[in-house]
């Protein structure tokens, strides 16, 4: 690995733990109006009623495999509580003000929310985001392992996210069509990605070779010598500007091109930025170790040990597609809990078909009202939407259900919530046709969408063609029970 001289990070280590106080500010500010609708009481998935379930359990670890500050206090007013301190701690960081406690309060409080959300908040993003968060706390100018452990996370998100689409032997990353669907099957495509999909096939195969090249060649530059490493910093950086063009993954592609400035040093922000920008970044007051957040040599090395470890690990299952047992597999359980080495793997499976589930409501089982969602396609004349760089983490989850069996449990108790007239839930969704009053049955139909081709657009103004496919076979009608029911 390369040499890293002492005093040329200062400028590095504070623009990103200040542009990593913006990312988090985004991700607090876009779960505090979900979580309650996601985790809490009336909720999708009630985080009380897990706590709950662990704790019968009596098993003392717990609270080392769920780490979390709802074990104190799981209420409605918790959960978005502690997304509104997230919101205080990120302004904080992003003003270089108590920097260093902030960054631990920012750990804490999402990892919190992280564990709060499930399966809602399982994505490698929040991830990522947790990872980069625990790495900042040791960040120093002068701290050389800490800076080569940001390049190396870097290169495990680039390599691991190419080298999986090698190792899940999916046909249309290895006959170079992958792109031929993402633009169109992709949980929530902006309107270029419509353009996009209009490009020639010749075109779209070289865009998908060129993704395989950037995932599994550039990230060994980031370990060469610096005109090297700046080379991978801009092609990587010009991979996810396209990326954020055609897709809403929120803050994702804008934490990765952060990740870049690790390949860069103060030299060549002297070289890129204006200097009245420079002198702003440069703290009032040196930076300072602080003994007890283990900032010292040896719990440095006890870090970087951890990580290459836990990374090895994760390699090792990404090339045999074997779970990790023993001393790595317990290892893997508690890096993974508290989030701080993750496994990346962007898209190594393609879907090429995209179908969408219309959830509609009726009171007598004749007349029906459709639900709409906030993002994902409905109207075929409707525009895709922008919503980046905040993620609709319902509309995502709803894009795993027609995929695996294993989305049906919380799709099944969303439509529960939607015949209980939870209020928290249908706030998630664009608009309620049932407000004060709820259904009391709930069908799902499927249908088959497609981008529609440039005439059709003219002559209908649809973005979207879509075909019935019928009933949602796994979940075609749900039914309130009870006393409910009865009253109806």
């Amino acid at each position: 690995m390369t040499v890293l001289p002492d005093s040329h990070y200062q400028l590095i280590a504070a623009l990103f733990s200040r542009l990593l106080g913006v990312i988090y500010l985004i991700a607090f500010l876009s779960i505090s109006t979900q979580i309650e609708g996601l985790a809490g009481s009336q909720g999708i998935l009630p985080f009380a009623d897990k706590l709950a379930w662990l704790n019968a359990e009596g098993d003392l670890t717990r609270w080392f495999r769920v780490p979390t500050l709802f074990w104190l206090n799981a209420s409605d007013a918790a959960l978005t509580g502690v997304a509104i301190a997230g919101i205080l701690v990120s302004l904080l960081i992003i003003a270089d003000h108590l920097t260093r406690p902030a960054l631990v309060a920012a750990f804490v409080f999402y990892l919190s929310l992280y564990q709060a959300g499930a399966l809602f908040m399982n994505f490698q993003w929040d991830g990522l985001l947790l990872e980069a968060g625990f790495l900042a706390l040791f960040l120093t100018p002068r701290s050389r392992v800490v800076i080569l452990l940001f390049r190396w996370l870097l290169f495990r998100l680039r390599f691991s996210s190419g080298l999986s689409k090698l190792t899940m032997h999916d046909p249309s990353w290895a006959n170079l069509t992958a792109l031929d669907y993402y633009f169109e099957v992709q949980p929530l495509p902006t309107p270029l990605a419509w353009y996009a999909h209009q490009l020639p096939e010749w075109l779209l195969r070289t865009g998908t070779l060129g993704t395989l090249a950037v995932e599994l060649l550039v990230p060994f530059m980031m370990f060469l010598p610096r005109r090297w490493r700046f080379t991978a910093a801009w092609i990587t950086i010009l991979w996810q500007v396209l990326i954020i063009l055609t897709s809403n993954h929120n803050w994702f592609n804008f934490l990765t091109i952060i990740l870049c400035l690790f390949l860069f040093d103060d030299r060549a922000l002297r070289n890129t930025l204006p200097a009245r920008f420079l002198d702003a970044l440069q703290p009032a007051t040196p930076v300072r170790p602080v003994k007890f957040l283990l900032l010292r040599p040896t719990a440095t090395a006890a870090l970087a040990t951890v990580v290459l470890l836990a990374s090895g690990a994760h390699f090792r299952e990404l090339v045999t597609q074997q779970p990790a047992s023993g001393i790595a597999g317990g290892l893997l359980d508690y890096t993974e809990a508290w989030r701080v080495v993750n496994k990346y793997h962007v898209f190594p499976n393609m879907t090429t078909q995209r179908i969408e589930l219309e959830l509609s409501g009726s009171r007598d089982g004749v007349h029906w009202k459709t639900y709409r969602f906030k993002y994902r396609p409905g109207d075929p004349k409707k525009r895709p939407s922008v919503v980046l760089p905040f993620q609709p983490r319902l509309d995502w989850e709803m894009w795993f259900v027609t995929l695996s069996p294993k989305y049906l449990p919380w799709f099944q108790r969303f439509l529960q919530t939607l015949l209980d007239g939870s209020t928290a839930v249908t706030a998630l969704l664009a608009d309620n046709p049932f407000a004060g009053d709820p259904p009391r049955y709930i069908r799902v139909q499927a249908w088959r969408y497609r981008f529609s081709s440039p005439e059709r657009r003219e002559q209908t103004g649809q973005w979207w063609q879509r075909e019935a496919l019928g009933p949602f076979t796994p979940v075609p009608m749900l039914e309130k029970s009870g006393s409910d029911a009865d009253d109806g």
